[in-house]
């Protein structure tokens, strides 16, 4: 459960964010976040200020990129708070979760009742990254 900084796909972040509750790395049409130990995320908190900082950098609405939450601590977060999300006119063109225990994807069944798409789950984080280049890449 490397940081994305650890890895080698670190040589192709656009853009870091630090926040003192995430790390988020942008890439060419996907993002990818790590979540800091305990923290308990919500859309006021937290994913309203992402959101903001990562549309302010890309020009986009998020309906061109790929997000991916890179789940190597243990946090929690609020999934009805998926519905300011959308209420806020937010889109996304593909979510991946890449979680490395069982809590992480039972989580993950928990957030799809409230998002209105298929959430990808996967086992290592380069596996995702391809899937989330080749979303990027679906509409070129």
């Amino acid at each position: 459960m490397l940081s994305l900084k650890e890895t080698r796909f670190y040589n192709d972040v656009l853009k870091e964010i630090n926040y003192p509750f995430a790390d988020i790395y942008i890439f060419e049409g996907y993002v990818i976040s790590e979540i800091k130990e305990g923290v308990v995320f919500s859309w006021e908190d937290h994913a309203k200020r992402i959101v903001s900082d990562v549309h302010e950098y890309t020009k986009n609405d998020g309906s061109d990129i790929v997000y991916l939450s890179h789940r190597i601590n243990s946090y929690s977060l609020k999934p009805m708070d998926w519905l300011y999300f959308y209420k806020n006119s937010f889109n996304l063109k593909g979510y991946g979760v890449i979680g490395y225990s069982s809590f992480s994807f039972f989580n993950t069944v928990v957030e799809n009742l409230f998002f209105n798409k298929k959430i990808r789950r996967f086992n290592e984080l380069e596996t995702a990254i391809q899937w989330a280049k080749s979303r990027v890449l679906m509409d070129k």
